[in-house]
């Protein structure tokens, strides 16, 4: 199994932040299926204030460019993302393009 976390902020607004929260309790059965079909046998989402982290548990033949190219023909998925754009904002320092920011790891307790 592979692991992957990742980090976006919400707008500060907290009526965005509720909405966007409430999305995620209703996910469209469309992007269900793209996760799952994809190798992604769990996929979290946590938050703080504005600040998001999700933690992605994959097969390990998964293969993070396959899902891109995946979603970036998908229309349920361009729809979704451009839908939950609204309430994201860029990372300083994120690449062009880039919402959600992949974050290293630096400790691991084994």
């Amino acid at each position: 199994m592979k692991r992957y976390c990742y980090t976006l902020d919400l707008k500060e607004n907290e009526i965005l932040k509720s909405e966007y929260i409430k999305h995620h309790k209703k996910v469209w059965p469309e992007i269900l299926k793209s996760i799952k079909s994809s190798g992604i046998l769990n996929l979290e989402i946590y938050n703080v204030n504005y600040r998001l982290f999700m933690l992605i548990e994959t097969e390990s033949k998964f293969d993070e460019n396959k899902k891109k190219k995946m979603d970036s023909i998908n229309p349920f998925v361009r729809m979704w993302e451009t839908k939950m754009w609204k309430y994201q904002k860029k990372i300083p320092g994120s690449k062009k393009g880039e919402k959600w920011v992949k974050l290293n790891r630096i400790f691991n307790l084994d």
